[in-house]
């Protein structure tokens, strides 16, 4: 009988193992590089440590930004948790436009699978082509598509458009896109990812910081989201992290970013 229990207990745990949810966090950092100094990357840490994996947009594509990266990594690594990051490319648009992208990841949560990569096939119809990474996390793979679409005034849908066809190209890969899509969920542009099964983390949610709260109301537009495709992930929950309220004024806090972190809690089916 007490066999019978202990190996109860075993599987059990193994199960609980299995099912654990994973937590991703999004955050367009508005120019992140040199002139975010060590109390921003400080309080940036301190935001976002809570998550398994951090998508991070706005990387400056010259001097500093990789070095910014490299400095959040090294202040997360000082709060007690192994990190490991990966910082991309410059994006293929004009070099005044250019940025990168970053990952940070937990390394007792997830196994990097090969390198992360720029999008290749898209990048000429895309400003700034996603970066993908794919981790393993025991005995399944997804992968991140990380986003930062052109600005509203640009229309962004003229880019957004082709992801539909990224998950043709990449039959293999359980892809979630995650990011600054610079418009709402709601966008017709998103209808043919949604008719291959998939949905939106977050729905009527916004994200991006107006440049004065009215009353209390400090939210501008649903620009940042995840976009996964539901057969694959189990969703937990999903919601913003307001870091504007640590700061006096939207002023001060825009100094951090003009958008807020988004996360997802997720596991594979």
């Amino acid at each position: 009988m007490k066999q019978i229990f202990i190996i109860y207990l075993l599987l059990n745990s193994i199960t609980g193992l299995a099912q654990d949810p994973i937590s991703i966090c999004s955050w367009n950092l508005k120019d992140f590089g040199k002139s975010k100094n060590d109390q921003e990357i400080e309080f940036i840490a301190n935001t976002v440590k809570q998550f398994d994996i951090i998508a991070i947009q706005e990387v400056v594509s010259g001097y500093g930004g990789a070095q910014a990266v490299a400095r959040l990594h090294a202040a997360l690594n000082r709060m007690g948790t192994k990190w490991e990051y990966a910082v991309s490319e410059p994006t293929s648009s004009s070099v005044h436009k250019a940025e990168k992208y970053a990952y940070i990841w937990k390394t007792k949560k997830l196994n990097k699978v090969g390198d992360a990569w720029l999008e290749k096939k898209f990048n000429l119809q895309i400003d700034r082509e996603p970066f993908y990474i794919t981790f393993r996390l025991n005995d399944k793979y997804f992968t991140v598509a990380n986003f930062h679409a052109i600005t509203k005034t640009k229309q962004p849908e003229r880019e957004i458009k082709y992801f539909q066809y990224i998950p043709t190209f990449n039959k293999t890969l359980n892809l979630i896109f995650a990011g600054d899509f610079n418009l709402p969920q709601s966008h017709t542009v998103f209808n043919p990812l949604r008719k291959m099964g998939y949905n939106s983390a977050l729905k009527g949610v916004k994200t991006s910081l107006k440049k004065n709260c009215l009353a209390s109301d400090c939210l501008s537009s649903e620009f940042d989201n995840f976009y996964f495709k539901a057969s694959i992930f189990k969703s937990y929950k999903a919601g913003i992290i307001p870091f504007y309220t640590s700061f006096n004024s939207l002023k001060d806090a825009r100094l951090i970013s003009d958008h807020v972190p988004i996360y997802y809690q997720f596991s594979l089916n």
